[in-house]
């Protein structure tokens, strides 16, 4: 746990109640102004603002990678931004749960709780002693006052039944059977509930929390958003489990290329927030393209008389041919994002519902001059059906070994719970080619085989595989590659277990055999991990994808692997753009019947007038577009009206462009 009070936060660049540089500025609890973060060459944080406000519950979602943990390093202290400023009120506590707690050796889990709650104690002692100093002396100010002080301070911890509430936190965490043992001897997961218990409790006016349902099942998990929620507690946290920050959070920060957008609400109200975003950027983009060509056209007729102001133009039109170049990759990577996060969030059973198989936490493995997996974290539940794919040599089978346990992780944490697993290798390590079918699926004699806890006749069941029964009596090593797979496969499938891991399972299998390993896995009630390269065969059976992208990224998606193909080509295209949007505008030459010498008074009021109504509709128009990318403002304001009342500007704009354009072929002309 980590305490941040003035004191402890000197040597950071914090300023509080810093009025001469904040004037007329309401101050949340803390601030973020104009932060900037760089590591070298790769920039995560530009020119971002933070608040956290009292009573607010925030979280910080976001890609791998983004920033996520830096933001929160600088919110808390430990990290020091490259530029802007960091303020924090001087009269709040601050506390954050740490991923790995230290406590005194010397100390049982009970001590190590009470020990974090010794201001609570002493300010219950307090009142108890002002209580009956007060009952003395029921006229004395001083005595009085120094009681409401103690008495709103335990108000506002709810420590007035310290005792009961350590011993329901520590029922509900399942601490109780533990509370004489040394603390330090609990596993890491369980000092972390420990921790975790004594920041609940304790109850300091911001709590910090990074991935606080990590080691909770669905049952501790409800317990806390129960006390977060009845304690009102001023929270911001970085969880990946979804259910939990739809009940939480009253405010979503989402770090996206370097900035932060906030979203009111939980996580759905954030998914609908961030749609509507998508389409206002996608409708920006329309009127971005319909801009650039009035620019364009504007530019392509080379008017003598507006070349200063020409020059401004061109500026123009290049940075629109930019923002053009940028946007629809940044539009398909959000609407490729939103598809996949509503996919997650609306399945039947959230994370924490199931019961877990494994849990990844931070794994690493590389092999010389090669990053195979770089800190990879994932749960991997009891009906999970995944599709290990990506290019070869990227470390897919490395990651069976390390979950089957044949190689440890050079970093990170791999934990199983108890259950079976069947594996299936590519090599067939488990048929022995000396022995016949008959002595492979009954070593022990007889010609009856447990299929699912169910028996039946070897032949009957290798039949369902293809098997003559004249197979029987053949050894192992006379049959092919495929035939082997298919014994391997039905022996596999034929034991009880609660997970399978199958390393290539089609390999050498033709159509017909596919098709019985698809029904047999379909109807599986366990959990499933494969490696494959087979798209129909991953399309049919995975429900999530791990993704080995190369250079020890492993990307997780609940795409079909067709879905992620198709979206992979098409974010390379985007991400190839170089060319610049090009609109050919064709040159009309404009047809005058008569020689005209000078311009009319109408012609003459428009040459003088209309440069200053269109550069006004111009910046009427970026304010408009400016305010359609921004979920702030188009939320005041309303999606509808904002696109009607740019549409009428664009029509006008558009309009007196033309007008301007005409008028000055004519004064050309003359």
């Amino acid at each position: 746990m980590g305490k941040y009070t003035k004191s402890s936060l000197k040597g950071h660049s914090i300023c509080y109640n810093c009025d001469n540089i904040l004037q007329g500025t309401i101050l949340a609890l803390i601030d973020l102004f104009d932060i900037k973060k760089q590591y070298d060459i790769k920039l995560l944080l530009n020119g971002v603002d933070f608040h956290l406000n009292e009573g607010e519950r925030v979280t910080i979602v976001g890609q791998n990678g983004c920033g996520k943990s830096t933001l929160m390093k600088i919110i808390m202290g430990e990290e020091e931004p490259t530029e802007g400023k960091r303020v924090v009120n001087s009269a709040i506590q601050v506390e954050m749960l740490a991923q790995q707690p230290h406590f005194d050796p010397a100390l049982s889990v009970r001590e190590a709780i009470f020990n974090e709650l010794t201001e609570l104690k002493e300010a219950k002692e307090a009142y108890d002693t002002l209580s009956l100093k007060v009952a003395e002396d029921f006229e004395n100010e001083e005595l009085l006052t120094k009681l409401e002080k103690v008495s709103s301070f335990l108000d506002h911890h709810n420590a007035w039944n310290l005792d009961d509430k350590i011993e329901r936190v520590m029922q509900e965490f399942q601490l109780k059977a533990y509370e004489d043992r040394p603390v330090v001897s609990l596993s890491g997961g369980e000092q972390r509930r420990v921790a975790l218990a004594s920041l609940i409790l304790k109850k300091p006016d911001v709590l910090l929390l990074d991935e606080p349902t990590n080691h909770l099942d669905v049952y501790m998990v409800e317990f806390l958003e129960e006390m977060l929620l009845k304690g009102n507690f001023t929270l911001l946290f970085i969880s990946h489990d979804r259910h939990f920050i739809d009940t939480i959070a009253t405010r979503v920060v989402e770090v996206d290329n370097q900035e932060l957008v906030s979203y009111t609400g939980g996580y759905m109200s954030y998914l609908e927030q961030k749609e509507a975003r998508m389409h206002a950027l996608q409708k920006g983009h329309e009127n971005l393209l319909r801009l650039l060509k009035q620019e364009e056209a504007w530019l392509s007729k080379g008017v003598k008389a507006r070349e200063k102001r020409n020059q401004g133009r061109k500026k123009r039109v290049y940075e629109l041919r930019d923002e053009a170049k940028k946007n629809p990759t940044l539009i398909r990577k959000m609407m490729v994002e939103l598809e996949r996060e509503k996919k997650h969030f609306n399945r039947d059973e959230g994370v924490s519902r199931k019961k877990m198989l494994f849990e990844l936490e931070n794994i690493s493995y590389s092999v010389p001059g090669k990053k195979l997996i770089e800190n990879f974290s994932t749960r991997i539940l009891q009906k999970d059906k995944i599709a290990i794919v990506g290019i070869n040599g990227a470390g897919k089978s490395t990651l069976l070994k390390l979950m089957l346990g044949r190689i440890k992780p050079q970093s990170g944490i791999i934990k199983q719970g108890d259950f079976s697993i069947g594996y299936f290798d590519q090599h067939r390590e488990m048929l022995d080619n000396e022995k016949t079918l008959i002595e492979t699926f009954c070593p022990d004699g007889g010609d009856h085989i447990e299929v699912q806890g169910v028996n039946l006749h070897v032949y009957g069941y290798l039949k369902s595989f293809l098997f003559p029964k004249e197979f029987l009596a053949k050894k192992v090593g006379m049959l092919s590659g495929g035939e082997k797979n298919r014994v391997a496969l039905a022996l596999l499938l034929a034991k009880k277990v609660d997970c399978l891991i199958l390393d290539e399972p089609t390999n050498d299998l033709d159509i017909q055999t596919i098709n019985i390993l698809e029904e047999k896995l379909i109807n599986f009630p366990g959990a499933i991990l494969f490696v494959s390269h087979d798209r129909y065969f991953i399309d049919k059976i995975a429900s999530k994808l791990f993704i080995f992208k190369g250079n020890g990224v492993v990307e997780e998606s609940y795409q079909t692997y067709t879905e992620y193909l198709e979206i992979e080509k098409e974010m390379k295209e985007l991400n190839a753009l170089e060319q610049e949007v090009k609109i050919s505008v064709k040159k009309e030459t404009p047809v005058i019947e008569k020689k005209q010498t000078k311009l009319s008074y109408k012609e003459q009021k428009d040459y003088d007038t209309l440069p200053d109504e269109i550069e006004a509709l111009e910046k009427e128009i970026d304010a408009l577009n400016a305010c359609l990318q921004d979920p702030e403002c188009y939320q005041e304001k309303g999606l509808t009206v904002l696109s009607d009342e740019l549409s009428k500007l664009e029509k006008i704009y558009e309009e007196k462009s033309d007008r301007y354009l005409e008028v000055l072929e004519i004064f050309e002309s003359l």
